[in-house]
């Protein structure tokens, strides 16, 4: 070991059982973030396994409410769209239906009232004066925050049209 490096202690499975309860407790979470956080503690993967088969059993994780607590809390509080929130979801690695289920969580009168909102504000930031580059501006940071491309066209089309 170098000089100024500590040594992670390990703990049991029987010490991590009530700090992962309560890190599982205090919002939901992907079985890939709990077996990190286990990971972390320094369990070895037999043992963190054993503990997330508990956890399931025990309530505590769950991948489907954790898919529509996601994606309904990324919608309202960050205005992500669809794509955006499909792709972190896989990165988590839940399943096509967790993550179908999760995205489900999203009205659709409130995703397109929201990107509209989303286009109209930054439409309003942008201080282009050439049109079809400030369109283009616009629509890039729609994409960027997870919209549909299509989606993102049309509405920008009706709120400021390029004829």
């Amino acid at each position: 070991m170098r000089s100024g490096e500590t040594k992670k202690k390990r703990i049991t499975p029987s010490e991590a059982r009530p700090r992962i309860q309560r890190y599982c407790a205090f919002q939901e979470r992907s079985h890939t973030q709990v077996r990190k956080k286990l990971f972390d503690l320094g369990l070895q993967s037999d043992e963190s396994e054993l503990l997330v088969s508990e956890l399931i059993t025990d309530g505590f994780l769950n991948e489907e409410r954790f898919a529509k607590a996601f994606a309904g809390g990324k919608f309202r509080m960050k205005k992500w769209g669809r794509n955006k929130i499909e792709h972190q979801l896989k990165s988590q690695g839940l399943s096509k239906r967790c993550i179908s289920t999760g995205l489900k969580e999203i009205d659709s009168a409130d995703y397109q009232k929201t990107l509209v909102a989303l286009l109209k504000k930054k439409l309003s930031e942008v201080k282009e004066k050439d049109i079809f580059v400030r369109r283009h501006k616009v629509a890039r940071f729609a994409i960027g925050k997870g919209y549909e491309p299509d989606l993102v066209w049309e509405k920008l089309e009706r709120i400021l049209p390029g004829d």
